[in-house]
């Protein structure tokens, strides 16, 4: 199992110093839109590319939204892919636009059949386009939308439907727990957990009454158990630590990594 981190800039020097504790990157699409030579961009896509082993994350590729993909953005999306080369491709289960509008965040889908046919049809033509695998990501959302079937259900007919995997983001299922008030090991139990590719962890934040996924503290307790859990169920072939603000000394997230390389998983 890799375990490795989400490429950010205030992190670009401790990873290009190839410390042991990185195993893999999974770098953010967006962040590399419109590289062009001698902007640094694909330099840099090419050491990491002949660094590590890489994943490819899309944010606003928005497979929730009717229609067909916005072809500017899947252009853009698979130029970063054909450059780095990554061992899958990744989204969210989201809609991030409208026609005319783009929101700038992620928002649920409303879990119905309607719904499944429209993700699993785009997630089909990104995977055509990248020539790629694809894995879907579970959203973090404090709104939850009325539908037939619940979550799990949800994503184990996608992946079905699809020919893809997951992305468990388990803080993301830990702070929607917390929120909607449910059993994450009841949510687990009904997940088929070979479709599990990847997952994503790092601690949430606690404000203004509700939780969080902030990308900003590391991981607590109850989250790790979470991972165990998962891990200990699913045959995960990567886990990304992701960090996007108050980021500690480089040895923090390098005992956190190898923390996380401590649990075994079912193999693959």
């Amino acid at each position: 199992m890799l375990v490795g981190l989400g490429h950010r800039r205030e992190l670009q020097a401790w990873i290009a110093s190839r410390p042991p504790e990185i195993g893999c990157i999974e770098l953010t699409a967006e962040h590399f839109f419109g590289a062009v030579p001698g902007s640094g961009q694909r330099e840099l896509l090419a050491s990491l590319r002949a660094a590590y082993p890489l994943m490819v994350h899309g944010l606003g590729l928005s497979l929730g939204t009717p229609g067909p993909l916005d072809q500017e953005t899947l252009r853009s999306f698979a130029d970063v892919v054909a450059a780095a080369d990554p061992l899958w491709i990744s989204e969210h289960i989201a809609f991030t636009r409208t026609s005319a509008v783009d929101l700038g965040h992620l928002n649920p889908v409303a879990h119905t059949p309607q719904t499944l046919a429209l993700v699993a049809d785009h997630a089909r033509a990104l995977m055509d386009r990248c020539q790629k695998p694809l894995i879907l990501e579970n959203i973090a959302t404090h709104l939850r939308l009325p539908g037939s079937m619940a979550e799990p259900e949800f994503l184990n007919r996608l992946c079905e439907r699809a020919g893809c995997g997951l992305l468990l983001d388990v803080t993301n299922l830990y702070v929607n727990s917390r929120n909607h008030r449910f059993d994450p090991l009841v949510w687990l139990a009904a997940l088929e957990p070979r479709h599990v590719v990847q997952l994503h962890v790092v601690g949430c934040t606690f404000q203004d009454g509700r939780w969080h996924d902030l990308h900003a503290e590391p991981i607590q307790r109850e989250i790790r158990a979470l991972a165990n859990e998962v891990l200990a169920r699913a045959p995960v072939r990567a886990v990304i630590l992701e960090r996007d603000a108050r980021f500690p000394a480089p040895e923090v997230l390098a005992a956190e990594l190898a923390s996380l390389a401590e649990v075994p998983c079912p193999s693959t």
